[in-house]
């Protein structure tokens, strides 16, 4: 990827004010798995080792969360391309689709279940998907 190009001011105020957890769309899966009695750990990495951080943690069953954004995740729905640096943007987000893919590989070579969600999934649905995961594991107790 090409070095970072410079960015207008208002770009940056408004990049900086980005979250790296306890966005909106987490909150709403974490209140929502809560509320079903489940019980996580928040923004930790899986594996030792690895410098990749799961949204929510079951680690005695196993099973990493991921609450992926539109924008920075390219989801086939909603992703858009910056038209300021496009080229830039455009490998930035590709680099980030093959991390998550490379992530997800090697959680599963280690054993794990990875369950990604997109910001836009109702909390509800990201639930149920999270809790399919854990019933379809069933080598530990629920983690309440």
């Amino acid at each position: 990827m090409a070095d970072r190009p410079r960015t207008d001011a208002a770009t940056s105020a408004r990049l900086s004010k980005q979250r790296r957890r306890d966005t909106g769309p987490e909150l709403a899966l974490r209140r929502e798995l809560h509320r079903r009695g489940l019980r996580y750990f928040v923004d930790r990495a899986p594996l030792k080792g690895l410098r990749r951080r799961a949204d929510v943690v079951f680690p005695r069953r196993r099973v990493a969360v991921y609450v992926d954004g539109c924008f920075w995740h390219s989801c086939p729905v909603h992703a858009t391309s910056p038209r300021n640096n496009a080229r830039w943007w455009a490998d930035k987000l590709a680099a980030n689709v093959v991390r998550d893919r490379d992530t997800d590989s090697r959680l599963d070579a280690a054993g794990w279940t990875v369950v990604r969600v997109w910001e836009h999934e109702a909390a509800r649905d990201a639930a149920d998907k999270v809790t399919r995961a854990l019933d379809e594991d069933g080598s530990a107790p629920p983690e309440n």
